[in-house]
């Protein structure tokens, strides 16, 4: 069951079909100039063109390649953090900010789905975050307390309640929280860019941004076969841009996370694993995931990467951690295996750089890219439309810089290895 290529990523598999947006081969102008198509890229792309404003998206690879294809497709409301920790770091004012915007990133993200009419599998019945052992019930019970007090719809289950909704007795616990969901994520972030596309904007695939200048009051972006020339520059490539020559690469730790599909479950295991599909993880220190797709294939998903020297052990753990959650998978064939990349601040915060008069970086989503790309996407469109920045979450930085990042991406993947090497055996 361990043999499936690290190549075979689900989403690509059933998003359905490609863009047509053809490579640059010309010299244009625009109002904006976006470098990168994923959810940031595609989200402000759409709210630009709304705005009646040009826009031209360039993409060095295909729209979604980097962690908008490749992510768990849970669409989570707020940060890793807790609301009281991002106030204590930012202030109240900002802190409150970021929360608030955050909070209702499933709103943005659900209200688009159902009003562009985007075919991407979206299922709006919260998520849980399941306790894996019984002190981390505290934990749970502490992010009820802060959710509640912004007025969220959240419910802390008992471990019998948790097992109702997941199937499986393995957790003391879980937060449910009605404001998310799931989707197929690259099919969302296609639907974002058709929209996009439909509004007047123009995006260019196989168009890696070289370089970007700054003269007199515009930006020049030059690609391998032309240019664009605007006033305003969103560069929105998180963890998966190459280095771009007159703009400061996003500053981030990167860390890994694989996931494993299996072949779609009878209708009796359906109804009795996680049967109102809600998107799972866990409370652990090296985290796992687990949900279906609308075909009914169970992922599972942890940090790690598949090509790594701790493969293998990854693999390995996941058949076992399949086989402990739902003993009735246990042996269950995998058809797809992929892995991304998740670009991790040290706070744990996104990050919206200043690279100079109207031209800003967004990245550092920490494993939260759905919702708060959407968010930041549509953030920096109102921005550029209205150019009052205050309404940029969190606020403008004049820069960023991320210490030791070599370091802890080692750490990040060495400590799932060794986790996963000794895990539910």
């Amino acid at each position: 069951m361990n043999d499936v290529p690290t190549d075979r990523n689900l989403w690509r598999s059933t998003a359905g079909d490609l863009l047509e947006a053809p490579p640059l081969n010309d010299r244009v102008q625009a109002d904006v100039v976006i470098v990168g198509g994923g959810f940031t890229g595609c989200s402000a792309a759409l709210h630009l063109a709304e705005a009646g404003m040009t826009v031209r998206l360039l993409e060095a690879k295909t729209v979604g390649f980097g962690g908008s294809g490749r992510n768990a497709g849970l669409v989570n409301a707020g940060l890793w953090l807790e609301p009281e920790k991002v106030e204590a770091a930012l202030g109240p004012a900002l802190g409150g900010q970021l929360n608030e915007a955050l909070a209702a990133g499933p709103d943005l993200v659900f209200s688009l789905i159902d009003r562009l009419g985007i075919d991407c599998e979206a299922v709006r019945n919260g998520t849980l975050h399941c306790a894996h052992s019984a002190a981390a019930v505290a934990g749970l019970r502490e992010r009820l307390r802060q959710f509640k007090a912004q007025g969220a719809p959240v419910e802390l289950l008992s471990a019998a309640e948790t097992a109702s909704r997941t199937g499986t007795s393995a957790f003391h616990g879980a937060l449910l929280d009605r404001r998310a969901g799931s989707i197929q994520p690259l099919a969302y972030c296609r639907g974002l860019a058709r929209a996009a596309l439909s509004r007047g904007a123009v995006v260019h695939e196989e168009t890696p941004a070289l370089q970007v200048t700054r003269e007199k009051d515009r930006w020049s972006v030059e690609t391998p076969g032309g240019s664009v020339t605007a006033p305003a520059l969103l560069v929105a490539v998180n963890a998966y841009g190459s280095p771009v020559a007159g703009v400061p690469a996003p500053a981030y730790a990167p860390l890994h996370y694989f996931q494993l599909a299996s072949r779609p479950l009878s209708d009796n295991l359906r109804k009795s694993i996680l049967p109102e599909r809600q998107g799972c993880w866990d409370t652990a220190t090296v985290m796992s995931s687990f949900r279906l797709d609308a075909a009914g294939r169970l992922l599972i998903g942890a940090v790690g990467s598949l090509e790594s020297v701790g493969g293998a052990v990854h693999r390995a753990w996941a058949a076992r951690k399949l086989a402990a959650l739902f003993p009735a998978l246990a042996g269950i064939g995998l058809e797809h295996a992929w892995f991304g990349r998740i670009a991790v601040t040290g706070d744990h915060m996104p990050k919206v750089v200043r690279l100079g008069e109207r031209g800003v970086s967004v990245f550092g989503y920490s494993g939260r890219g759905i919702a708060p790309g959407t968010v930041f996407g549509k953030a920096v469109a109102d921005y550029f439309a209205g150019g009052d920045e205050t309404v940029l979450p969190g606020g403008l930085l004049p820069d960023y810089r991320e210490s030791l990042a070599g370091a802890k991406q080692a750490y990040y993947e060495l400590g799932a290895a060794l986790t996963h090497a000794v895990g539910n055996r």
